[in-house]
């Protein structure tokens, strides 16, 4: 009897495991293209790939963010793919990465994103939020964005003051940013942030040469418009799933395979700023870059000592900046 008794239980538990094996996770995925989107295309390689990990990924595009992001929060995915800006949430140590100005070129920006999903920082990749376990499970680089103007003679901090900028509204670090310059925010999206730019309802934005021709800014900037070759902030897009609801070991499997792409991501983020025409790029004074940087480095530590950003990971960007210009005046400083 204890034998029967025995064999059903063992027989019950591989059934049960092999249902949570087989189960189809819901991955929600934003891309303001939707499916014909880089970023779609890059999670339908991911989620291939996934297949070898056990799990059995079903992808839902979303062109609205903040809608993803809903239905991520109420479990109708199990996962979401969004911008790290608005992630920042879920996993703070990944998703200050983005912070202004820490991330001054692409070739930092790979150093950042591949250091932050190395092994040894499984564990500040897992975070505990309302009793759901969430994991960062990958981090796609988008690029750097660059601030755009419909007239380039807003060619200095001085000329921005009162001038119309957008800015996403949940991100407490780009509403700082707008008002330490004295140019007046107008909460967006990033669903419309570049619309409002093109009608004309404000005079700046930042966006990555991801959004360039897609997003058509091309036509806010008509022929007085220029695009500052200033990098503003690093702009990346986070994978957050509920741990529970994928197979043992998924993450880091995740992690590794998002980290043999990022040299490829790159490239095709440096064949996207290579097509941006050149008479939309000014340059700026080697005075007001060392202005620039000054202010958005007070930024940084003000917005890490409020707690958005993590300051373990705002030590890694300044080595990663000190690493590839040691002759910086940041680098014989403390308070990063």
């Amino acid at each position: 009897m204890k034998n029967k008794i025995w064999i059903l239980t063992a027989s019950l538990a591989c059934i049960s495991f092999s249902s949570l094996a087989q189960a189809r996770q819901n991955v929600c995925v934003f891309d303001l293209l939707g499916k014909a989107g880089e970023s779609f295309k890059f999670m339908e390689e991911w989620a291939l790939a996934a297949k070898t990990w056990n799990a059995d990924i079903n992808l839902i595009p979303y062109q609205n963010e903040d809608q993803a992001d809903k239905d991520f929060k109420t479990s109708k995915c199990d996962a979401v793919a969004m911008t790290t800006m608005r992630s920042r949430e879920y996993n703070k140590f990944g998703g200050s990465i983005d912070a202004l100005g820490g991330v001054p070129s692409n070739a930092i920006a790979k150093k950042a994103i591949i250091y932050a999903m190395d092994k040894r920082n499984a564990k500040r990749l897992v975070s505990v939020k309302n009793g759901t376990k969430y994991e960062l499970a990958g981090i796609s680089p988008i690029g750097i964005a660059y601030i755009y103007v419909k007239d380039r003679s807003i060619n200095t901090l001085e000329k921005a003051v009162g001038k119309k900028f957008a800015y996403l509204h949940y991100d407490a670090a780009q509403k700082m940013a707008v008002e330490r310059v004295g140019a007046v925010g107008v909460p967006s999206d990033i669903s419309n942030f570049v619309k409002k730019f093109n009608n004309g309802e404000v005079d700046a934005i930042a966006a990555p040469a991801y959004a360039f021709k897609p997003l058509e800014i091309y036509k806010g900037l008509g022929n007085k418009g220029a695009m500052f070759n200033y990098p503003v902030v690093n702009v990346t897009a986070d994978l957050i799933i509920k741990s529970d609801q994928f197979p043992e070991g998924f993450g880091l499997k995740s992690r590794e395979w998002s980290t043999k792409q990022v040299p490829k991501m790159f490239k095709m983020i440096e064949r996207m700023e290579a097509e941006i025409p050149a008479k939309y790029k000014l340059n700026i004074s080697d005075d007001d870059k060392l202005r620039y940087q000054k202010l958005l480095r007070e930024g940084r530590i003000e917005l890490t000592k409020m707690g958005i950003y993590d300051p373990q990971m705002m030590s890694v960007l300044k080595k990663a900046r000190c690493t590839v210009d040691r002759t910086n005046f940041e680098c014989s400083t403390t308070g990063e």
